[in-house]
Formats: C-alpha cells, structure tokens, sequence
C-alpha cells in the first residue's frame, strides 16, 4: 500500500534520510525506530507530504504521491499523528474529533452562511461519526470536556480517535504512547489491532516503547542516523546482534 523508494533527505551538509526504501503491505503495522535523530519523523513527513525530499519517490498503491500537497494525501486516506497534542483549545473533544471530517464536507461557504439542509445534515453526520468514533476507542465519556483539560496520554487518544473518524486507509502515528501509563500502554496495543483487524487500515508507527513494539507490529525497520539499519520482524529484530548493538542493548530484554 505504501511503497518508499530510494528517499534521502539533505539539509545543507546534514543528510537526514540516506536511500531509505521500504514497503508496507495492506493490513500491516510497521513499527519504526531507532534513536533520537535517526530520521523517523523526517520519513513520515516525506510520506504525508509535509516536506518534499531530495531524492527518491512515495507511492501510494503504486501511485507517486511526491509532490501532493498534505491536505491531497490525507483525502487520499492518508492520516497521521504528531510527538506533540495539538488538541484545539476552548472545543470539546467531541468537537476536536469532528475537525478530522473537514475534508469531507460538501457544503459551500454560501449554504454554511445560510444555514441550508444540506449543513445540518452535514453536521449530524459529523457528530453521529465523531461520537462512534470516540466509543471506539474507549473515550466517549469525555465527549463534552474541554479537550485542553485532558492528560497529555488522554489527549494522544483523542488524537488517533480524530484521524481515525474520516475512516483513513493508512494511519502514520508519530510517537503514540508518549505520556501513557503502563495500563494505558497494554490498551493502546489492544486498540491498534483493532484498528487494523476491525477497520482494515494500515499504520506505521514510531515509537520508543519497545514493548508495545514488539508486542503489536507485524514487521520492524530500524533507523540509524538516517540509515535503514535492520527490518524484519521482532523475533529478528531481537536476534540482529547489529542492532543489539547500535541501538537496543540491554533496552531490548528489559522491555520484552
């Protein structure tokens, strides 16, 4: 489904992404990762389209998407999540979760100033998705609260729930259990499987919690200052004594 071919990434004499390929099939969650400034989320900006590379190609079911502007790829399916909240302030997280089905509305500015059927029944839509969205994963019950007033690990969930309700194909998730206690840990890994064996989409995620890593992807690849270092799956993964030794150490068995 997502195909990265040859990508490198140069700031001036830094190079961010040296000749990263990879490929995601349909249905899988690839895990990336790899230390602080290996290049993991310059690679998922390269996939959304945030910045362009210098070199090599994104495909999108065989499509180059190089190029698009980020609002195209996400209306193509593609939706994904930052290391920070950026929950809106001041709106319910109701609201927050019904900001993720902007690209799907119909309506023009016109019929919107003028109140016209077609805007109510845009609007029902969208809080009848945003409020099933929410019971998915677990967090209807603070539909109504500020989203500002949530905890940091709260407010990662609710961000998922807002790129989850416009139904994606593929869900790039930067860093998704930061801030998340332990319990929080164990029903993030249950909630990702859901999303890919009850919705059928595709995530690539980064993230730094070994456990939930190894736990939950199907496939790994591992970054190292810029470099693809190892991919495989975690039983590999923990076998690769490269690895072992550039990045997971004594990390590795300590969060099995």
């Amino acid at each position: 489904m997502i195909e990265v071919k040859g990508l490198t990434v140069a700031y001036g004499g830094l190079t961010a992404l040296d000749q990263i390929s990879l490929t995601v099939n349909p249905g899988e969650i690839r895990g990336i990762i790899g230390p602080n400034g290996a290049g993991k989320t310059t690679l998922l900006n390269m996939i959304s389209g945030i910045s362009p590379p210098s070199s090599g190609d994104v495909l999108l079911d065989g499509q180059s998407i190089l190029g698009w502007k980020p609002s195209k790829i996400a209306n193509h399916g593609v939706k994904r999540t930052f290391q920070s909240s950026l929950l809106f302030k001041g709106m319910t997280v109701l609201e927050n979760v019904m900001t993720g089905l902007h690209g799907r509305s119909q309506a023009s500015p016109i019929a919107a100033a003028l109140g016209l059927p077609s805007v109510w029944r845009d609007e029902r839509e969208a809080t009848h998705l945003a409020q099933s969205t929410l019971e998915f994963v677990g967090m209807s019950q603070f539909a109504e609260r500020d989203g500002g007033e949530l905890s940091f690990g709260q407010q990662r969930i609710i961000e998922i729930a807002r790129a989850l309700v416009s139904e994606p194909r593929v869900l790039l998730l930067d860093e998704p259990a930061v801030g998340l206690s332990i319990n929080r840990v164990a029903e993030l890994d249950t909630l990702l499987r859901r999303i890919r064996d009850e919705r059928g989409v595709t995530i690539i995620m980064i993230e730094h919690v070994l456990r939930l890593v190894m736990n939950v992807c199907d496939r790994i690849t591992v970054l190292s200052s810029g470099k693809k270092l190892a991919e495989g799956s975690a039983d590999e993964i923990i076998a690769n004594s490269d690895v072992v030794e550039a990045y997971l150490g004594r990390a590795l068995d300590a969060n099995r």
